[in-house]
């Protein structure tokens, strides 16, 4: 549909909390298409709306593996286990990278783009994905849970990821 352009830190609207969804409208429908394209565009595996500067509580994730593409609309993290740490990005912060702990295993609790309830169970990158997304909805940046300082990504990282 479009691409919306992606709010980066420093944008007031990132530290804000999110307004649940009452209804979905066609509006949000068209929405939740654009946050895809945007995501897809900018090489991303989650955005949040407030990422593109609308304060809904809706996130969207493709990890690109089968069965690991999302929209998530009124999302609610009711189980958390395990541990990974790892490095972590943000299209809201381009360039930088932290290293991040998060459960290995999440289980979340939302409803798909007809308001119907699904429950979607996540292990590593999508675990990782859900909580990443979760927490731009209360206005939460990776760098608040990062376990080191954020850093710029080098050009060594970027051809260590290529191979």
């Amino acid at each position: 549909m479009a691409i919306r352009k992606i709010r980066v830190m420093g944008d007031e609207v990132l530290r804000k909390t999110s307004k649940e969804v009452k209804e979905m409208t066609p509006r949000l429908k068209t929405l939740v298409e654009d946050m895809f394209d945007t995501m897809y565009e900018a090489m991303g595996v989650g955005l949040a709306a407030p990422q593109v500067g609308i304060l809904k509580r809706i996130v969207v994730i493709d990890t690109y593996e089968e069965n690991e593409k999302f929209a998530l609309v009124n999302p609610v993290i009711t189980h958390v286990d395990g541990e990974q740490i790892g490095e972590e990005g943000c299209l809201s912060l381009p360039g930088k990278t932290a290293v991040v702990k998060r459960p290995d295993h999440v289980i979340c609790q939302a409803y798909n783009i007809d308001m119907e309830p699904i429950t979607v169970e996540g292990h590593g990158l999508l675990a990782r994905a859900i909580c990443h997304e979760l927490d731009h909805l209360d206005g939460v940046l990776y760098p608040d849970v990062a376990e080191e300082p954020v850093r710029d990504v080098t050009y060594e990282d970027e051809i260590e990821e290529g191979e």
